[in-house]
């Protein structure tokens, strides 16, 4: 087996790095900077490219993959940036599952996201509901990108018999995250405004961490790193036409994922919620029973408390060499 994983410079491809320092001959970690594969790093490939992509496969010839490679970011980037979402998540996805077909690829794990689902769906989010309304409209443009990828992936079943299935996370975190302020995600950029909040070595009038919208939306996360064993998982024991959603569904509010990283960052200083930004969906929780019923169980989640622990002591000691920074 030789498993190709696109993305692998991302959150939940980090996951997969130290398995492939065990198996170096098993992973191919492919990344739009660089690709290892056998203890070797060359320059990567861009999977916007058809050229490049088909160049990646013809290169190494994986037998499976496990598709994480997107464009992604929080409501603020989705919203400013909805046409290149769009366009850079079709183009990457189309070439990665052409070329998984074209190389008879035996089977492909492509990753979606919550945000497939429609905006008025009956809650928890079950899988059948996925194409069921539209999207909602903060990042509309990344959820049909997301959804074709479902859609491909059932036309190429359909034709050819590609054994090609997807999988609907929820929201992740964790150590090498992207920690841009405005273009990342809640977790990571929440970490970096009160770690920078706390030691703002020259405060303003006035000074504090200001958090978008109320902080009532309930939200549920799961710890990146638990990922790549979350895959392989799937990998071995799902061949359904289906999405499965595979996240941890406990629900947080907003707020109290706040507090919460308030306190492992030891941040005492004040926190103001703008109103007047958006706060995006209050809420949208998900059923895993598909996923538990393949006999994952949900104490092999990290939680949601050592899961921030981790990610804190991370950036503390990698501040500020971070991505996003």
């Amino acid at each position: 087996m030789k498993i190709l994983v696109t993305g692998a410079n991302g959150l939940v491809g980090y996951g997969f790095w130290d398995l492939a320092k065990k198996d170096p001959e098993k992973y191919i970690l492919a990344g739009r900077s660089k690709i290892k594969y056998c203890g070797e790093t060359r320059k990567g490939y861009d999977l916007t490219s058809p050229t490049e992509t088909e160049k990646l496969f013809f290169d190494y010839e994986p037998t499976h993959v496990i598709h994480l490679a997107a464009r992604v970011g929080g409501i603020q980037a989705n919203m400013k940036y909805a046409g290149e979402f769009f366009h850079e998540n079709i183009m990457i996805n189309t070439n990665v599952l052409e070329c998984s077909r074209a190389y008879s690829v035996k089977k492909v794990v492509s990753f979606l996201s919550t945000c497939v689902y429609p905006d008025n769906a009956v809650y928890p989010l079950t899988e059948d509901q996925i194409h069921k309304g539209f999207p909602h409209s903060s990042n509309f443009s990344y959820a049909f990108a997301k959804r074709m990828a479902d859609i491909q992936s059932r036309a190429y079943r359909k034709q050819y018999g590609s054994n090609f299935v997807t999988v609907v996370p929820n929201n992740l975190y964790g150590p090498n995250d992207y920690f841009d302020l405005e273009n990342s995600h809640v977790i990571p950029a929440l970490i970096r405004k009160i770690y920078e909040a706390k030691h703002n070595s020259e405060p303003q009038v006035g000074a504090g961490v200001c958090v978008w919208g109320d902080g009532s939306p309930l939200r549920e996360f799961t710890f990146a790193p638990d990922m790549a064993n979350i895959l392989l998982y799937i990998l071995e024991n799902y061949d359904g036409e289906d999405p499965i959603n595979i996240g941890n569904t406990n629900e947080y509010s907003i707020s109290d994922v706040t507090m919460l990283i308030c306190s492992m960052l030891e941040y005492e200083g004040s926190i103001f919620w703008d109103t007047s930004k958006p706060r995006g969906q209050i809420r949208k929780p998900s059923s895993n029973q598909k996923f538990l019923d393949l006999g994952w169980k949900p104490e092999n989640y990290t939680t949601l408390e050592n899961g921030i622990k981790i990610t804190c002591s991370w950036f503390e000691e990698n501040y500020p060499n971070i991505r996003g920074a």
